[in-house]
């Protein structure tokens, strides 16, 4: 199968091209890389085409209007431009332990998607990183490994032996869309992120709560699937649940009112979905 991964990006050039170098470096790349560009200026779109001709990746780059923080459309655009038959998701502060496309694919399976975690840097770890250091997959790495939304320790290290045997456990975990793949078809199903989601927050779990309303299983990537995540400040919410929140009310309804398609999802990206270029 051809395996498309969609890289989420927004002003941040230089952890991008540690990103897209850790992309080449897998042992086994992706057939199509897009990345999906949240309104950054000229500069990321200039590394894009330089790095495509020095990596030799096939790199696509889909920019759309920076009208404050629009995840969910612009990986929907992504999704919709996708030639894969299955799709990767990271965001673009995530270096990729060289088997991360492979363990996905590995462990990729009909009726299933498959959720991954991050090795959260330090601060200090991630200014070795941005300086060309390479990252360390390992439980003596320097990490923030106390953090409620970054992998333990006990994961922090590769043996797809062990990843096959969690993966058989029930759901669990924290949904996050920086480390998660599908099969395509089923994200068109469900129509793909839910654009009325804007601002930092829970369309992920939105999307991750439909996919299952529609009877998918959702899988836990550990000692798989590993990338270290960069650190910077942080969008979050003092309370994530807050029902106060418009995304949350939106989960909310999806979750108990067992919801499985949105009504303004990917399907408002036709030109991208029906290019005969992209899908011919």
């Amino acid at each position: 199968m051809r395996v498309s991964l969609v890289v989420l990006t927004y002003n941040w050039p230089a952890a991008l091209e540690r990103v897209l170098r850790s992309v080449a470096a897998q042992t086994h790349r992706p057939d199509d890389i897009v990345v999906a560009d949240d309104g950054s200026t000229a500069e990321t779109a200039q590394l894009i085409e330089r790095l495509a001709s020095e990596l030799e990746l096939p790199l696509r780059h889909l920019w759309q209007e920076d009208h404050g923080f629009r995840a969910a459309r612009c990986r929907n655009r992504g999704i919709a431009a996708a030639r894969g038959d299955y799709v990767v998701l990271i965001d673009g502060d995530m270096l990729l332990h060289p088997a991360f496309i492979a363990d996905h694919l590995a462990l990729a399976a009909p009726g299933v998607f498959l959720q991954g975690g991050r090795l959260k840097a330090t601060a200090a770890e991630s200014k070795r990183l941005l300086g060309g250091g390479r990252p360390r997959f390992a439980p003596w790495m320097a990490g923030c490994f106390h953090d409620f939304d970054g992998t333990r320790r006990l994961y922090a290290f590769h043996q797809l032996a062990l990843a096959r045997w969690k993966a058989r456990a029930r759901n669990g975990g924290r949904v996050m869309s920086c480390n998660m793949s599908f099969w395509r078809e089923d994200l068109l199903r469900v129509n793909g992120f839910d654009e009325r989601m804007e601002g930092y927050g829970a369309e992920d779990r939105e999307l991750a709560a439909r996919l299952e309303n529609a009877g998918l299983q959702r899988r836990q990537l550990k000692w798989a699937g590993l990338a270290v995540h960069l650190w910077h400040r942080s969008r979050a919410q003092p309370d994530v649940d807050d029902l106060r929140l418009p995304n949350n009310r939106l989960f909310h309804i999806t979750r108990t009112q067992a919801v499985t398609r949105c009504a303004q999802g990917i399907d408002g990206h036709r030109d991208l979905l029906h290019d005969p270029d992209l899908h011919g």
